[in-house]
């Protein structure tokens, strides 16, 4: 008679790690009172191979090992979460330079600086809503450098549109048709921390950014 253990017994990343180790403990359990058993009632003349009962062993103890491993991660992601989240808190009150593209619409208006490496013939301005959608398009200046461009908050027909995150594109090229490199950034005081989803959001305006978005803070 073989004694092999339970497939349930291999954990799976869908299981809890408690009822994982209590599965693997009832499992282990069934497994040294069959085993017991095995040796009470095995033939005399063809013993059981102790190599069997050592492999079946080592292999518990490996399923135990790799609980306790994922136990451990889950222990160190969430003291990773609390401790950027503490962090996160030191930004409340800060105002904030947001590197996204993205500007918050606040009572009609939203304010972005954009810069151009060089001296453009044209500058298209393009605007997309939440849902990535183009809502807005101008032309933009041209001049080398920094560059403030102040939307109204009406669309391409002239309709108001409601307050919310909105994000600026700029497109320049030169006199020949190359193309000028240009970035953009907006400002604004961050005044609540979102901790609710897998990593803290800062709340800028009706704009939700992360930290790698945040180029600069000032008091």
């Amino acid at each position: 008679m073989t004694v092999t253990p339970a497939a349930s017994t291999t954990p799976t990343s869908t299981g809890s790690q408690p009822d994982a180790m209590k599965q693997l403990s009832s499992n282990f359990s069934t497994f040294l009172t069959l085993l017991t058993t095995q040796l009470k009632n095995q033939d005399p003349t063809s013993p059981m191979d102790s190599n069997e009962f050592t492999q079946q062993l080592v292999m518990y103890s490996q399923v135990e090992q790799q609980i306790d491993t994922n136990d451990s991660l889950k222990t160190l992601i969430s003291q990773g979460t609390s401790s950027a989240a503490s962090m996160t808190t030191g930004y409340l009150g800060k105002k904030v330079s947001v590197t996204n593209g993205q500007a918050s619409l606040t009572n009609g208006s939203a304010t972005w600086t954009y810069n151009l490496k060089a001296t453009a013939a044209t500058t298209q301005l393009s605007i997309t809503n939440a849902n990535g959608v183009t809502v807005y398009t101008g032309t933009g200046d041209t001049a080398s450098g920094n560059n403030t461009f102040t939307w109204d908050g009406k669309d391409i027909n002239g309709n108001q549109l409601p307050d919310g995150a909105y994000k600026l594109t700029v497109t320049a090229a030169d006199s020949a048709g190359n193309t000028v490199t240009s970035s953009v950034a907006s400002a604004g005081t961050v005044t609540q921390i979102d901790m609710t989803g897998p990593t803290p959001q800062l709340i800028v305006g009706n704009m939700e950014i992360g930290l790698g978005d945040i180029a600069a803070v000032a008091n």
